[in-house]
């Protein structure tokens, strides 16, 4: 896998040091990687978005490449992707970790405290509006969602007793247009260093 290379774009409030553990056994496995980085806090979602298109582009340019999101990284994923002109490459496969492709309720529960929305301000205010998510929509691109299960099993959560990782839920997490979902026994922020997610990827790649 060596003509493959692999993009890793962090979760809010993460930064590409969360995919080291990962990046690193991809790695190993022959794949060249790489990172992107943004501040929620400086940024809105469509500049973010838009450089992370043209980082797609200097991808495409040099051969084959996969993309993996984690949790907001996915989201902005599927719009740059969305975003590619056409008949620019396209990646061969997308692994959303953890990432809502409906709106998030716990975004929602989170957008009336003020330390929240300075923090994330226009990506957290996308995340918990239900117009703005069905914007990003789907990707045509093979893509694997690699969901926790090892979240709050309590039913006075935001998630109702359903299964999540202590952030994004299944459901929040499923639709129908994705290859396939994994459950892995992890929680959300631990979803990148996970040794089973990077073997999961790698066991999609040599398919």
């Amino acid at each position: 896998m060596s003509d493959l290379e692999a993009l890793f774009v962090h979760g809010m409030g993460r930064t590409p040091v969360s995919g080291w553990p990962m990046l690193w056994k991809l790695r190993r496995a022959g794949l060249r990687t790489s990172t992107f980085s943004y501040l929620t806090s400086v940024e809105r979602f469509a500049r973010i978005s838009d450089r992370l298109s043209s980082r797609l582009m200097a991808l495409a340019a040099r051969g084959d490449y996969v993309l993996i999101g984690h949790s907001l990284g996915g989201v902005l994923i599927r719009a740059a992707v969305s975003a590619l002109p056409a008949g620019a490459r396209k990646p061969r496969h997308v692994f959303l970790l953890g990432s809502p492709v409906h709106p998030s309720r716990l975004a929602r529960r989170l957008q009336a405290n003020p330390v929240y929305r300075v923090l994330t301000r226009d990506c957290g205010h996308l995340l918990a509006s239900a117009g703005r998510m069905a914007t990003v929509g789907r990707i045509t691109v093979p893509t694997t969602s690699i969901v926790g299960v090892r979240g709050l099993a309590l039913t006075r959560t935001p998630f109702g007793g359903e299964l999540n990782d202590g952030v994004v839920s299944v459901g929040e997490a499923s639709a129908d247009w994705l290859a396939e979902q994994i459950r892995i026994p992890c929680v959300h922020t631990l979803l990148p260093a996970s040794p089973r997610v990077a073997e999961a990827i790698l066991e999609r790649l040599s398919r």
